[in-house]
């Protein structure tokens, strides 16, 4: 197109953002207390400002023009004019170019300088002085697209929340190291749809990738300035673009291509994403967006002092979701990315900040009450990390029906477990069958549980059983980031060790914590690598480590395989025994006339566990039976579900334990099929008669099995 246009009409209020419609291209931006809003035209490169266009048409604070001339692939941003008073909340200085906040493409990266921020650095009043210099030249702009794109047969998957595994993966450290991916696709959406990963990705059995933050996003000043990057990217800008850094061909069909092919291999795409706050950080922080458009709005500021943010989240800023047009964006974001991106669901960073309508979190605040009414995001997957930094942000258990909830309680119970630690077999069990003690009580089933051992804030499973401590140095931040609460054992040395007796505990280690994650109720999450050594060094806050420390390596040892291998079969047991991945929590009575109950708890002399023996804290052993028979569950045609009676032995002690295997019924056949003590974790089917005693070796877990009758 040529510019400047010639030609600007009223335009429409309705939708927000740029929207070409085949013929011309209508902006339509919010701002409640804006006096003035002109929409900025720059030329292919994004350098030259071209043209201002006032925006004199304003409905329901929404400020709107249409431009036939206009095309796809247009570059804008915007000025926002009006009172800078801070004490009152209220930050405009026209002089910042804007980010638009609906913008489906952000173009380029911020380069930093003192003229982003509204007010004078350094100035003795701080940010209550202004700030006149020019921005435009380091900011991005924002870029009109044409969103078609040829879906084809495109379906979603629909893997029942039961039969989910699913894998946490950042989008560039999956395939930067990647000898089979295109070397100019690594670390990017193309990257990931390659057959390498698709491949490795089925042959493990996972059925839902948990993408880390995609949205377009902003590497902070002080990282750049230590030589350091926003790695993780919970530092979100804008909540409609995909960030071009994970890009290879600068298209956002590229990402669209990335979900189509994951669909036609029955993989989900779930995305993490930050709605709670924004990149532009506190009070002190810069003017990139939607501060400049309307800071009283969009954030929520303390009541007495407009001047500041509140700070729910860590990150200086907390988005104002009692704004109803600020929630109208976030429910507009995640319909986008449902609608036109085919995503299939989204776990929510810091869940608990958008559910504070006051300063106490209300968990039936309207921002779920709008999901679950939603016809469309009632209908894809949603999965809460159900805490913030607030005075009662921790709501783990708390969460409306239809979440799932990344469950802590597992993760920390279970190093701790493994580890060594007693008094925790009472909480291991109800970590083991679903945490229905958090759920059962709201009528949510095991799978509102998302069982971890990792995720990608923390040690690697390798780096779990390898570190005392953390070591955060290569941040910079003198290894003062980080949490010092990691469970974490190093089975007798820091670090890497020749020592061979060092080297085979930490490999039975991780064998013991990924096989209970997969035979637990619940939805069990993997972090990337973790099924093949990766290793951190004992980082466990690599948030800006755009390297080697944070990137896959996928040059493995045979260790590294084989531990591959055993991870294959563990997930392989669970998709084929649907007595680990019930729909409902065990109810420990005998269910359909059956004379054995659905579970059973036994100590290691084969007798059952007492009431008052679940306390004793130097117990470390413990057995379960699973009836596989007794399910009283159904498939999707209604047939009953049955399965093979599952027997697991579990020893975190330090010493062999004879354990009793248990005489259920008369003529009990057990047949053994997974011991973590072995290297492999494969044993040959051995069998055994209840009343035998089973070699269950230290710190090792066993699982038996019992054919189901026909």
């Amino acid at each position: 197109m040529n510019l400047p246009v010639t030609a600007v009409w009223p335009g429409a209020p309705a939708p927000r953002g740029a929207t070409w419609d085949g013929e011309g291209v209508n902006f339509a931006l919010f701002s409640e207390h804006a006096e003035r809003v002109e929409l900025c035209l720059f030329d292919p490169s994004g350098r030259r400002e071209v043209q201002r266009i006032e925006l004199r048409e304003q409905t329901d604070q929404i400020w709107h023009c249409y431009l036939p001339e206009a095309r796809p692939g247009l570059l804008y941003g915007y000025r926002v004019h009006g009172p800078y008073d801070p004490a009152n909340g209220h930050r405009f200085n026209g002089n910042k170019l804007l980010i638009e906040p609906y913008a489906k493409d952000i173009v380029g990266q911020v380069r930093w300088s003192d003229a982003h921020f509204s007010y004078k650095i350094g100035h003795r009043n701080q940010d209550l002085s202004f700030d006149r210099r020019d921005n435009q030249a380091g900011i991005p702009k924002s870029r009109v697209i044409d969103p078609a794109f040829t879906w084809g047969n495109d379906r979603a998957p629909n893997i029942p929340w039961s039969d989910m595994v699913v894998y946490e993966m950042h989008v560039r450290g999956f395939t930067m190291k990647h000898p089979e991916v295109p070397p100019a696709l690594r670390g990017t959406y193309a990257g990931l749809a390659t057959a390498p990963v698709i491949d490795h990705l089925k042959r493990l059995g996972i059925t839902s990738v948990e993408l880390m933050p995609v949205h377009a996003f902003i590497n902070d000043r002080h990282l750049i300035e230590r030589g350091l990057t926003n790695y993780w990217g919970y530092n979100s800008i804008g909540f409609f673009a995909p960030d071009h850094r994970y890009s290879s061909s600068g298209s956002i069909s590229e990402f669209k291509t990335m979900v189509k092919t994951f669909h036609s291999h029955d993989i989900e795409v779930i995305l993490d994403v930050v709605y709670n706050h924004t990149a532009e950080g506190s009070h002190l922080g810069p003017t990139l967006s939607f501060r400049g458009v309307d800071n009283a709005s969009y954030y929520r500021l303390v009541a007495d002092n407009r001047r500041y943010c509140m700070d729910y989240t860590g990150c200086g800023n907390t988005l104002n979701l009692q704004q109803p047009r600020v929630l109208q964006m976030i429910m507009d974001s995640l319909r986008y990315w449902v609608l036109e991106m085919h995503v299939d669901g989204f776990r929510f960073d810091l869940a608990s900040a958008l559910a504070r309508e006051l300063h106490e979190v209300n968990r039936l605040g309207a921002f779920f009450d709008i999901l679950l009414q939603d016809p469309v995001l009632s209908q894809v997957k949603l999965i809460a990390e159900p805490w913030d930094l607030g005075e009662g942000g921790y709501q783990v258990g708390n969460f409306p029906a239809g979440w799932g909830e990344w469950n802590d309680h597992y993760r920390d119970t279970m190093r701790s477990y493994w580890k060594g630690d007693g008094g925790l077999i009472g909480d291991f069990a109800r970590r083991l069958t679903g945490s229905s003690d958090f759920y059962e009580h709201s009528g949510r089933k095991p799978y509102a549980s998302v069982n971890f051992i990792t995720a990608h804030d923390g040690f690697t499973l390798h780096d779990l059983v390898s570190y005392n401590g953390k070591h955060n140095e290569a941040n910079c931040e003198n290894n003062q980031d980080g949490t010092d609460n990691n469970n974490s054992w190093n089975c007798g040395a820091e670090g890497p060790t020749d020592d061979a007796g060092v080297n085979e505990l930490r490999a039975r280690q991780k064998r013991n914590m990924l096989a209970t994650l997969f035979v637990s109720q619940g939805v069990p999450m993997l972090l990337a690598g973790d099924e093949m050594g990766r290793s951190q060094g004992g980082n466990n806050n690599a948030y800006c480590q755009d390297n080697e420390i944070s990137w896959v390596n996928w040059d493995l040892s045979e260790t590294d395989r084989n531990f591959m291998a055993f991870v294959q079969r563990i997930i392989t047991l669970r998709r084929e025994h649907p007595v680990f991945r019930r729909r409902n929590f065990f109810q420990g009575r005998a269910i359909q006339g059956s004379a054995v109950k659905d579970i059973h708890w036994f100590k290691p002399d084969g007798s059952e566990m007492s009431d008052h023996e679940w306390a004793h804290d130097f117990a470390r052993s413990l057995g379960v039976y699973l009836d596989g028979q007794a399910m009283e569950e159904r498939d999707g045609r209604g047939r009953a579900v049955h399965d093979d009676n599952i027997l697991l032995l579990f020893n975190s002690h330090h010493e062999n334990i004879e354990f009793r295997l248990p005489v259920l019924r008369p003529g009990d056949e057990w047949h053994s099929v997974l011991d973590t003590h072995i290297a492999d974790g494969l044993v040959a089917d051995g069998v055994f008669q209840g009343g035998d005693n089973y070699p269950l070796e230290s710190r090792s877990l066993a699982l038996l099995m019992q054919r189901k009758q026909s």
